[in-house]
Order: structure tokens, then sequence, then C-alpha cells
């Protein structure tokens, strides 16, 4: 399992597998934007060679290559420059390379370039004066994972965990959880008003039934009364029941208030801490959860979550209903009670037997759900490739079977819907049978009075449809509280180390001063049972060096850009920057300490001032010395607005080389004593290269540079350059010393990539 977009895969492995799924199409034209850009050389080469290149496996298809590494262009059979959108210059690389024009600038510079890196390795000390590096290993190239043999993904645990459904009985935890969010002085009121309600209801009924019998008495004695008992007036009796109707109003005006309120604090309760443990949740949680069921947790469930008061008002009223209509019937006609013990027994062994099946049906509903909201969201991110390789119907096949799969549960949700009503229904009928044969009989031999009897009748008319009402809410309430309990199961997701600690505390304010890196013994691994992706490093970095970083796709280079921001705990071993270990400081003191661009650069959505000063840190003169610096001034002064031109979703509006000056001018901005480029260049042109490169040199001067590349020429200038190899660290030493020894890795990659210039 690669994990919803590939997300367990490094960016060289993904373009690998994109390349493979092209070339299994077997079509005539291929269409090839940049494949090379993400792999190292060696691996660039060899898929050249055996894939795209005169003798590769494409060999007899047309293909369009659009690349930036101009080494591929001898191997063309016709080159195109395109410049503003048009083509400048077009023809086989003997006929153009050495002409005066674009593709002619372009490849001097290329050779220049290359003529520079050679001169800096012949000038360099074959010792530096600062350090006594580590001497490089003798690694057997053919042993290596550098060869051309194709890399194994080495995960033993599936990409994605499956998404939990609880079984049985919803845990009274989660009850009371959802009471005290909502809070237990809310929540008593809210009972207190509501029986109050009922009881002034109840105090209603009888005040009209006493009415009714004292009229029924007067007109049997013939309109004669005693002096001694005057009925009461008309008006009187109409203020009087005027009264307990406008009390009944404002206790249930009350009682719906303090609900609403109790609910309004139970959903920003329960959304707060969840927001919460998301934005502090490992990486590793992001890596096995699709963003559907993520999608699922903050839209529907906290959506029903948001409704709840109105089952719970439903199921409260209700039931208190329910309980007064069986008491007014008791009260007036008791021969009922004979029945009613039977009727309640039966009752409760269907909502036994219902409830617990509903509940079910309504996890599985849930859980249903989130594969189509992912489905949904990997198919627009990847909506190009789809229509691309005619995948619409296979997509839209995956979706229905998704659908189909949510229908289902929703189907039988409402078909054991229909099952309790049917029930509901003939138990209602039946209390009404035996409430009107009680009433019938207690007025014939108990001298049950006309207005009693009516009374009773007429609420057990009622007790039908607020039986299925009560027995529906309840159910409702056991199966919608499910939201809560899945929603609770993310509030306690294991967070990240603490975000501050006291120690960060005591840090000086200019930490890091020198920018000094230490890792001793430092092993890592993504998650439990995987294996380890860094083995046991041992580092050290000076103050203001610039290390490079290369290694094949997958040999830890980027895991260990992770691990100096602790994105991943170490395993062993630890990482001190500036004597200070990492571990013992606030993850925000450490990661605000340090810079990285990224080899995806991060674009959000709003203004391009936003996006470069999100804190409004900085004034708009240093951020338009920044925009200069990175050849971004003028993208800004193409719009009216300038700084509030607005960048859409992910940078759409922006060139892939637009996006990653943009990050550039962020780091440019912030200054930092650690500066990290993560393949920062890997899919930007040669001059977009130079820009970064440049700006890193002249800028950060002081500040140790950590350099991840696949492109040698990006890091020949480094003091030292570490080569990594399968999570271990191969080499390690200046770049004269790793070229002096032939069989050095560094040494075969840099002959390698010179042979195919």
């Amino acid at each position: 399992m690669v994990g919803e977009n590939g997300i367990t895969l490094s960016g060289g492995q993904k373009a690998r597998i994109s390349l493979a799924r092209a070339v299994y199409q077997d079509k005539e034209i291929y269409l090839l934007d940049d494949p090379l850009s993400a792999v190292d050389a060696h691996v660039g080469r060899a898929l050249f060679d055996k894939v795209i290149g005169p003798e590769g496996l494409l060999k007899s298809k047309t293909r369009v290559l659009v690349t930036h590494n101009l080494q591929y262009t001898r191997y063309v059979d016709c080159i195109f420059v395109i410049e503003d959108g048009q083509i400048v210059q077009h023809g086989r690389f003997e006929d153009i390379a050495h002409l005066e024009g674009p593709f002619g600038r372009l490849w001097a510079e290329c050779e220049n370039s290359e003529e520079q890196e050679d001169s800096e390795d012949s000038e360099e000390d074959v010792t530096p004066p600062e350090s006594n590096p580590a001497p490089a290993k003798k690694v057997d190239r053919a042993n290596s994972h550098f060869s051309e043999k194709s890399e194994k993904i080495q995960k033993s645990e599936k990409a994605e965990n499956a998404e939990n459904v609880q079984l049985g009985r919803v845990k009274k935890s989660v009850y009371k959880l959802y009471i005290q969010t909502m809070g237990i002085s809310n929540s008593s009121l809210f009972l207190i008003f509501f029986i109050a309600h009922f009881s002034v209801m109840i105090l209603r009924s009888l005040w009209l039934s006493n009415w009714s019998n004292e009229n029924a008495e007067i007109k049997k004695r013939g309109g004669a009364y005693n002096s001694t008992d005057l009925p009461m007036s008309v008006e009187t009796r109409l203020i009087v029941y005027a009264s307990f109707g406008g009390l009944e109003m404002f206790l249930l005006a009350m009682a719906f208030v303090v609900l609403t309120a109790g609910s309004l604090k139970a959903s920003y309760g329960l959304h707060a801490p969840l927001i919460h443990a998301l934005l502090r949740a490992p990486i590793s949680f992001f890596d096995t959860t699709p963003v559907g069921r993520i999608i699922n947790r903050l839209s529907r469930d906290l959506d029903v979550i948001d409704k709840l008061q109105d089952n719970i008002r439903m199921c409260t009223q209700t039931l208190l209903n329910a309980c007064m209509i069986l008491v007014l019937i008791s009260i007036s006609t008791p021969i009922f009670l004979l029945c009613a013990a039977p009727l309640i027994l039966i009752y409760y062994f269907v909502m036994t037997y219902y409830i617990p099946t509903s509940r079910q049906l309504k996890r599985l509903e849930s859980a249903s759900r989130s594969p189509i909201l992912s489905t949904i969201a990997e198919s627009i991110h990847g909506a190009s490739s789809i229509r691309a390789f005619d995948k619409t119907e296979r997509t839209t096949t995956a979706l229905s079977t998704n659908v189909d799969k949510f229908a289902q549960c929703r189907y039988l949700s409402h078909m054991s819907n229909r099952w309790l009503a049917t029930r509901l229904e003939l138990l209602g009928n039946t209390t009404v049978l035996f409430a009107s044969l009680s009433a019938t009989l207690s007025t014939k031999y108990f001298g049950l009075t006309p207005g009693m009897a009516g009374l009773s009748v007429s609420y057990a008319l009622t007790i039908t449809e607020v039986l299925n009402i009560c027995v529906r809410s309840v159910s409702e309430i056991e199966s919608n509280i499910v939201s809560v309990e899945r929603v609770n199961e993310y509030q306690k997701l294991e967070p990240e180390a603490p975000w501050t600690t006291e120690n960060s505390e005591k840090l000086d304010q200019n930490w890091p001063n020198s920018g000094k890196i230490e890792l001793e013994g430092f092993s890592m691994r993504y998650r439990k049972n995987l294996p380890l992706v860094l083995k046991n490093i041992d580092l050290k970095i000076h103050g203001g060096e610039r290390i490079g970083v290369i290694g094949r796709t997958g040999s830890g280079k980027s895991s260990l850009t992770m691990a100096l921001y602790r994105m991943i705990e170490a395993e062993s071993g630890t990482i001190r920057i500036d004597d200070v270990a990492i571990d013992t400081i606030g993850l925000h003191q450490l990661r605000s300490k340090l810079i990285i661009i990224p080899q995806e650069p991060v674009v959000f959505s709003g203004t391009l001032r936003f996006n470069l000063d999100p804190f409004n840190q900085y004034s708009d003169a240093e951020i338009w010395k920044c925009l200069e610096i990175c050849q971004l001034k003028q993208f800004a002064q193409d719009d009216e607005q300038c700084l509030d031109r607005h960048i859409s979703e992910g940078g759409k509006n922006m060139s892939v080389g637009e996006r990653q000056l943009l990050c550039l001018c962020r780091a440019l901005l912030r200054g930092a004593r650690i500066v990290i480029l993560d393949e920062a260049t890997a899919s930007v042109d040669t001059v977009t290269d130079g820009i970064v490169q440049r700006a890193i040199r002249q800028h950060f001067p002081k500040s140790t540079t950590i350099s991840i590349a696949h492109r040698l020429d990006t890091i020949v200038d480094s003091d030292r350059i570490v080569v990594l190899d399968a999570g271990r660290v191969a080499e390690f030493d200046t770049p004269s010393n790793l070229l002096l020894n032939p069989d050095s890795l560094y040494s075969q990659l840099l002959n390698e990539k010179n042979r195919k210039q």
C-alpha cells in the first residue's frame, strides 16, 4: 500500500511509479513533463537510457520530453526552446548548441557552470583547516543501494490503518463527556424547567376537567346550587386556565434557552479539543489516515453533534409527555394499570432489540462515508492524470462502489426505522383500545366523571404518536451520540512533544549562536514495526559550514530533515544544536529557529503579503527588498494590488519556479543560523536554481546550510558532503578528499555525471 496521494513514497519513488504507469499504457505518443528531476543523476541516467532514450523501451514511440536538464538534449531528435509562451528556437542539438540564441546561451551557462565546479574542486585543500573529517568509507558499488536495481519500498505495515468501528453499547463515559461539556448546571436547569413545564400541563388539564365536571354537576341539578358551594365565575376559570398556559410557555421557553446554550457550549467544547488534537498530532497520524476520514469527523460528525439538542429536546419532551399521559390515564382509570405494565414491558423489549441494531448501523454509515470523501478528494487532486490515462470510468466505478456501500448502510437504517414504526403503531393502537375500554368500564361501574373520562380518552388518542416519537428519539440519541464517540476518539490522539518546555524558557533568545549540529548514534523509524530509515548516524557539523547531502531516493535524505525538525522522534541517539539536545526543548523553540526551503513549495490561498509574512512582523520595505533579491519584484508589480495580489489555492496562478522563489523569499525574511534546502531546486530550471544558490550564499554567509540535492552541481561547492546509503552515512568528507578516492560513491557519481555531459 502506498497510502493516500502516495504519502509513504519519496519524490523519486513517485516519479518512477508515474513513469512506469505511463509506459505500461503502451501508447503511440508520450508527453513526459520533467519526469527525471525528482531522481538522482545516476537513476535519471538509467531511466533515460532504458526507458526514454533512443535505445529505451519507448524508442519506437513519439516522445515529447519537457526538461531543464540540458544533458539529455544531446540525444533527442529535435529541440524546441520556449520563452514567454512562444517557440523562439528549434532544431537538432548539433545545429543550435553553439549558435547565438536562447539555447546557445543556456548551453554556455551550463558549460561555464561545469568548468567552475571543476576549478573549485581542484582548488580545494585536501583537508579543511577547521575540522578532521571522517575518512571516506570504501563501498562496493555492486552491492550499493546506488545500483541500477529497483529499490524496494520497505514497508511491513499497511500504509493506511483501517477505520476503527466500535462495537456494542456506547460507553457511559461518552454520555458523561457530552453532559460535562454541555455543563452540569445547564443540564440540571433544562430538566427542572421541563419537569416543571409538564407538571403545570397536568395541572392545567386537571383544572379543565374540574371545570367540565362542575358544569355537568350544575346541569344535573337543573342549574341549582348551594350558597355554600358557589361555582367559580367563567372569568376566574379563564384567568386561571390562561395563567397555567402562560406559565407553561415560559417554562418551555426557558428550557429551550438553557438547552440551546448548553448545546452551543458542548459543540465548542468538543470542536476545540478536536482541532487542537489534530493540529498537535504527529506526522505519522497523517501518513496513515486518509483526509476523507478527518474531514468526516470535522464535518458530518460535528454537524450531528450540533443537532443533538433537537434529539435531546424531543426525547425529554416525549418521555415526560408519555409519563404524564400514563399517569393521567392511571389516575382517572386505575383499571388501566392492569394492562399498562405488560404494554410498557413490550415497549422495553422493542427498544432493546432496535436500539443496538440502529446504533451499529449508524456507526457503519459514518465509517462508510469516509471512503467517499477520500475518493472525491483524490479524484480532484489527480483529475489531470485520470483524464490523461482515460481512467474516468474506473474512478467513477470506484466512487460508485463506495457510494453503494454507504447506501446499503443507509437503506438498512431506514428499513430498521420502518420495522420500528410498524410495531410501535400496533402497540399504540393497543394502548388506545385498552384506555378506551378502561374509561368506558370505569364510567359505568366505578362512577368515573365524564370530564375525567374525556380527559383519559383524549390523551390516550395521542399516546401512539407520543410513544413512537419517544422510542425513535431515544434510538436517535443512541445512534447520534456515536458522533461524540468518534470525535472523542480523535481527541485522544497521542500528541507531539510539548510545544514549550521549562528548558525552552531558559535558553538564550539568540540560540543557536553558531549553528553547530551533532548527531550521536541517531536512529529513526517512521512508525512502530517499520524498518529503520536512519541507522546509527554519527555526524558533527560545525557552525557556518555548508553541508551537501546526497544519496539515492529513499536513502534517508529527507528523513534527516524530519529528524532535525522532530517531525519523527528518535528511536535511539540524540541530536544536539549548539550543545543543546533538541529533545529537551519545546517544538516551537526548535522549529522557529530553523529555516527550510522544501522540495514541494507550500503556498496558501490569500495575498502575496500573507504568504510572505503571515504574522505581520516585517515592513513593506523589507518585503520588497527580499522580493527584489528573489527576482519576484516584477511578479508583484504585474498586478495593481502589488503585495495584496491574490494567490490562488496551492499557488495555481504561479509557476513552479515562482512558488519556489516565494519560499526562498520567506526564508530571507526570517533569517536563521540553520538553513535546510530539501531538494529545493530539483524541479526548477537552471536560472531559478542559480537565483536560489546565489541568494543562499550571499545572504546566509554565516549560517549552517544543509543542502539535500540530486544535482551534484548544486552541492559541489559545499565544505563537506554527506553520502547516505540505506539510512547510513557511507561517506562524509570534503569534495576534494572524496574525489581523491576513486572508489568513493561521490567520485563514481561525479564521473558518471561528467561522462554523460
